[in-house]
This record gives C-alpha cells, sequence and structure tokens, in this order.
C-alpha cells in the first residue's frame, strides 16, 4: 500500500468517525456543465443539500426522521410557477428512491424511464395540477449524478439554525424568481450559505462581472472557512454515472472567456485591451480545484477515498491481461452482441424494483440486472455481465481529474467480473460434458 493510500484511508477513517456529524450539515453542491451550457458558458449549476432537513412535500420542509438522507434545493427556471422544489438526496442524484438499487451503468434510454417512474409520484405531490405544467424542465429534479458530476462542500449547522431556515422558507411566498444576472440558481444557493453563516459565500465583480456564479459560491466558501474553524468545511466527489456522455470543467465568466478559443480569439483581434484585462482578471484571482483533497461518496457507504494513480495503473493492466485471456474472435462477437442489447433491450425494473435491460429472445426474455443486488442473476447470460462490468471499469479506469472511483468501488466491481470468468467456466465445462454425453 503507497504512502498515498495510507493517507487517503487515515482521511477515510476520520470522515466514517464523524458520520454522526453528517446529520448536522449544510452542503453546497457544484456541478459540473454539460450539453449546450458545458458547450457554451461552462458555469454548471449549483444546488444545496441540507442532511437534517426532509421534504414534507416538493414545495414544505420538516425535520428528518431516523434513516432519511436530507433534501436537496435549487433555484429553478420554468418549474411550474415556482422558485424552488425540494427532493431527496438519492433521487435527486440517481432518480431512484434506495441507494442499494442505483445502476452501475447508464444510457439516456435507461436515465429516461428511471426519470419519469420517479417524477410521476413526485408531480402527483403537486398542488392545483401543477405537476401537468408543460416545458417545465422536470428532469433537473432527478438523475443530476448521470448527467455530470458533482462536489460537495459540507459545514456544520445547529438544529436552532435548521429550524429557522424551515420556518423561513415553509412561510416565504415560492414564486418565479429566477433571474440570470441577479438572481440565479448560485444566488439561491449564496443566500442559503448566508442565513447559516453571514457573509461567507459572495459574488465576484473581477472574476464574473459581477454575475454570482456557482464556482464562484464554492470558492468564497473555502475561502471563509479558512477564518472560521467552527464551519468545519470538508468536500467529496460525487462521480458522474459510468455510460453517459461526460460532462465539462466548471467555470466561471471570465475562465470560459479565456480558456474558449471561440470567444477569446475574436476578442483578442477586436479588442485586444479587453482580452489583456480578462487575462490578467483570470490570473490574478485565485485559481480553484474542486477535486483537490476530495473524498468520494458513495450512496452505499458515505465517503470513500479516491483510486491512487498506481492502482488505477494496475487495475487497468490486470483488465486488459483479463480481456486478453478470453479468445479475441468470441470477445469480439460478445462485445458486439452487448452493444446490440444496449441498443434493442428495454429498461425496466424487476419484482423487487430492481433496474434492468430486458431482452427478448425468440420465445424468451432475458433481464440483464443492472445494480450489484441483481447483476449475477442465474438467468442471465455471464457473457453480457462481463461486458457491462468490462465497459463500466474501462470508464472509471480511464485517466483523468477528477478521479472518476473510489478504491471500493473498483474492488468490487473486478470481484464481480472474476465471478463472472468462473461462471463462464462453469457453462463451458457443463457444454462439454453434454456434447461427450451425445
Amino acid at each position: 500500500m503507497s504512502w498515498f493510500r495510507t493517507l487517503l484511508c487515515l482521511l477515510a477513517f476520520w470522515c466514517l468517525c464523524g458520520l454522526t456529524r453528517l446529520h448536522a450539515q449544510v452542503t453546497l453542491l457544484l456541478e459540473e456543465p454539460y450539453s449546450y451550457d458545458g458547450a457554451l458558458a461552462g458555469t454548471g449549476h449549483a444546488a444545496v443539500y441540507l442532511s437534517r432537513i426532509c421534504a414534507e412535500s416538493p414545495l414544505k420542509l420538516r425535520r428528518c426522521g431516523p434513516g432519511e438522507w436530507g433534501v436537496v434545493l435549487s433555484r429553478y427556471h420554468g418549474m411550474a410557477g415556482y422558485d424552488w422544489m425540494a427532493v431527496p438526496l438519492i433521487p435527486y442524484l440517481y432518480a431512484v428512491e434506495d441507494s442499494e438499487v442505483v445502476p452501475l451503468f447508464a444510457d439516456p434510454r435507461l436515465v429516461s424511464f428511471l426519470r419519469d417512474r420517479y417524477l410521476t409520484g413526485l408531480r402527483e405531490n403537486l398542488p392545483d395540477g401543477a405537476g401537468d405544467a408543460k416545458g417545465a424542465p422536470w428532469y433537473e429534479l432527478a438523475g443530476s449524478a448521470y448527467d455530470r458530476t458533482l462536489y460537495g462542500y459540507k459545514i456544520e449547522t445547529r438544529p436552532d439554525q435548521d429550524d429557522a431556515l424551515i420556518q423561513r422558507f415553509n412561510s416565504a411566498p415560492n414564486r418565479p424568481a429566477y433571474n440570470l444576472i441577479k438572481s440565479n440558481c448560485a444566488d439561491f444557493v449564496k443566500d442559503v450559505i448566508n442565513f447559516y453563516y453571514p457573509k461567507a459565500a459572495h459574488r465576484s465583480i473581477i472574476n464574473d462581472l459581477g454575475v454570482t456564479t456557482p464556482r464562484q459560491v464554492a470558492k468564497s466558501l473555502v475561502r471563509s472557512s479558512k477564518r472560521r474553524d467552527e464551519m468545519r468545511l470538508s468536500s467529496f466527489i460525487i462521480p458522474q454515472v459510468p455510460g453517459m456522455k461526460r460532462s465539462r470543467p466548471i467555470h466561471g465568466v471570465v475562465d470560459s472567456v479565456l480558456l474558449a478559443k471561440k470567444y477569446m480569439m475574436p476578442l483578442m483581434l477586436l479588442h485586444p485591451v479587453m482580452a489583456g484585462s480578462v487575462g490578467v482578471g483570470y490570473w490574478a484571482g485565485w485559481r480553484f480545484r474542486p477535486e483537490k483533497d476530495a473524498m468520494v461518496f458513495d450512496p452505499r457507504r458515505t465517503l470513500e477515498p479516491p483510486l491512487a494513480a498506481d492502482e488505477r495503473r494496475t487495475y487497468k493492466t490486470l483488465l486488459e491481461q483479463a480481456k486478453r485471456a478470453l479468445a479475441s474472435e468470441e470477445f469480439r462477437a460478445h462485445d458486439i452482441k452487448w452493444r446490440k442489447v444496449r441498443a434493442d433491450a428495454e429498461p425496466s425494473v424487476d419484482q423487487q424494483g430492481k433496474p434492468v435491460l430486458r431482452l427478448q429472445e425468440a420465445e424468451s426474455t432475458i433481464e440483464i440486472g443492472l445494480c450489484r443486488e441483481n447483476l449475477l442473476d442465474e438467468q442471465t447470460p455471464p457473457q453480457f455481465v462481463q461486458q457491462l462490468l468490462i465497459t463500466r471499469l474501462e470508464d472509471l479506469l480511464r485517466r483523468g481529474s477528477p478521479s472518476r472511483a473510489s478504491q471500493t468501488d473498483v474492488e468490487n466491481d473486478w470481484k464481480l467480473l472474476q465471478q463472472t470468468f468462473a461462471s463462464n467456466k462453469e457453462n463451458m465445462n457443463e457444454n462439454s460434458k453434454s456434447s461427450a454425453l451425445r
């Protein structure tokens, strides 16, 4: 075990020892951009997770009971006539209600299926037919971790502060307040943080031209925590679920201009003085790395050390050896068939409500489990499970920052893959025996 892993394990032990305090914190969720936001502005999204506050309904808050995870609040644009809505943490991240059934691998059709399934119940709890509003961005309420990587910044709170915040939100009118410049999602989160710690979060006139951005709220919160020991700030990463198109690094306003050629080159040609001012503003500002010293969030185990670089290389070598151990033609055939399965199979849930891919072959139906609880079903051909796990591990072991997985996650996936090889060998032996008897 490397010294780096030892250090991370000690940090994990400290975090696990502090899990009793997990239910007394407010967490800023800094969310990477994707789709049009990732290609254009790149400022991402901000939400706030309240671990001691839960949702009586999407529009009303209450204190959490034993075993409850807490709630995520955020400001939305065009959300059925409301400014904010409250969603429990696990559905907000994964569009399922139980952390045990989070899928190991996702694609757009599965994500759409899980979102529709969860949001149907949530929208039924809205008054006056608001759940039927057309054009509202309902998808933003569930499954955020399929679309992007998130960063969490936890600070301590007191019970009386949480009660006061509940009273504030439940008594104030919940009406549309979104404005891109003056009242966006980052402004909403900034106001919540400043409710607990006045002036802890603020906008930047230089780096963001006066617009509040998610990254600036996180930067200012980290800075404030260095002067306020009572915050006890800690950070973690919520990795994007493998299978979807990767989200992009998060930027501020000036960063987006400076780092994007499509903006900076015309600015340098037409307004070189302004371009120089933008560069000075960027380099003079505090360069912020959200992934620095962050643990990895897992919905089943809370926080884990990230996979170290040397261990990533080791597992990548083992994975390549495992792929070579398979007959190359057979592996290619299985890979092609797995791609066809992903294209043709219908997302669904099994009898226990766990996500599956359902494939119709001739007169039989094959269910391929997608979470650890149903992945090794005896009725599922092991080659499908192998291809799913190989595809997932290739994604997790891809080089990049931030880390895509924890050490424990990769270890568990590798053990599952080894089990499928053992099952495949048993099936081959049984087939050989049957051929000999014939």
